[in-house]
């Protein structure tokens, strides 16, 4: 059985979820409780759980997040909620040099079941500070695996896999999209870590993303269509470790790929798929792979340079009919 559910909702019922099947299990962050989440999220699970278990703390990533990590290395399954991601720049110490290391640092002996979650990329007008898309910047660091999602059903399934693993994991959501709706399973429903899944079949070019660019892919796979180009459209999901596998099959049956990434060009997501298509797959690229990023530079204010820093549906029509050869 299925029913509809915001992405906020299907989060928190994976969250609840997990804390109901193991005492481990715990909720930390600013706001998370008596506010009921700076996205409401968390709204209503103090009330179930308490606050030993939802846990309110001061403004300070850096300490909580040091507390989580602490929490891990001693058997608990910590799940830290940072307001948005811009803010976890503050506690990267304890997330790439703690937890990311605990495993190899101490040879095997302690490991780090901790969750980092929150909004990453932009969201709307909050300029540059606020608008980063950290998803690259935390797949770089061996030791953290990266999960980034924008359906309901794939965040409930994900972030109880998530909290279940036994390495840290960073996991993005989106704060634009807390309010998207979706069929999500009811009760037990799992989905693996490290599996992209393919949104909408297609025979002619490949397009992948993750996050809210996701439903700008589909907006632009729907135009497409109209237009006589038929689009597979792939959903990453996690970001590392990345299923290559799947981009590959496909590719070799559109020959033509196009990835669409919020990350700034230089060094993202999108570089890392590129470079992996034409190991794995160049006999059958009948066109160079092509990228659909974030301008390199930080996100102005101004709505009218917003709309033209982002990714947009225009954009990746575009994209797809170059690599189409069939004009713009």
């Amino acid at each position: 059985m299925s029913r509809v559910l915001t992405l906020r909702d299907s989060l928190r019922e994976a969250m609840s979820e997990e804390m109901r099947r193991d005492p481990d299990v715990f909720l930390m962050g600013e706001e998370v409780a008596e506010y009921n989440g700076a996205y409401k999220v968390s709204k209503g699970m103090l009330d179930e759980f308490g606050p030993e278990r939802v846990i309110d703390t001061p403004i300070t990533e850096l300490g909580f997040a040091g507390v989580g990590v602490g929490a891990a290395m001693n058997g608990l399954r910590p799940i830290i909620e940072f307001m948005t991601w811009n803010f976890a720049v503050l506690a990267f110490d304890q997330i790439i040099n703690n937890a990311a290391k605990t495993l190899s640092q101490s040879a095997g002996q302690y490991r780090c079941p901790i969750v980092f979650r929150g909004p990453s990329g932009a969201a709307g007008q909050l300029a540059q500070q606020h608008s980063q898309t950290f998803e690259s910047w935390m797949a770089n660091c061996p030791g953290l695996k990266v999960i980034s999602i924008v359906d309901p059903a794939d965040s409930k399934g994900l972030l109880k896999s998530a909290i279940r693993d036994n390495d840290p994991v960073c996991f993005m959501e989106s704060e634009m999209m807390y309010g998207l709706k979706g069929e999500v399973p009811e009760g037990e429903y799992l989905v693996p870590i490290g599996k992209a899944v393919v949104r909408k079949e297609g025979t002619d070019v490949t397009i992948v993303s993750y996050n809210k660019s996701m439903e700008l892919v589909k907006e632009a796979a729907t135009k497409l269509e109209a237009e006589g180009i038929s689009a597979e459209v792939i959903d990453l999901r996690t970001i590392r470790p990345l299923d290559i596998d799947t981009i590959v099959t496909s590719v070799k049956k559109t020959n033509r790929l196009v990835v669409v990434d919020e990350c700034w060009p230089f060094a993202g997501v999108s570089a890392e798929v590129a470079y992996e298509v034409q190991k794995y797959a160049f006999d059958y690229l009948d066109a160079p792979v092509t990228r659909v990023n974030a301008a390199d530079t930080s996100l102005p204010y101004a709505a009218t340079l917003v709309e033209e820093y982002m990714p947009n549906a225009a954009k990746i029509i575009k994209a797809v009919k170059e690599v189409s050869y069939a004009g713009v």
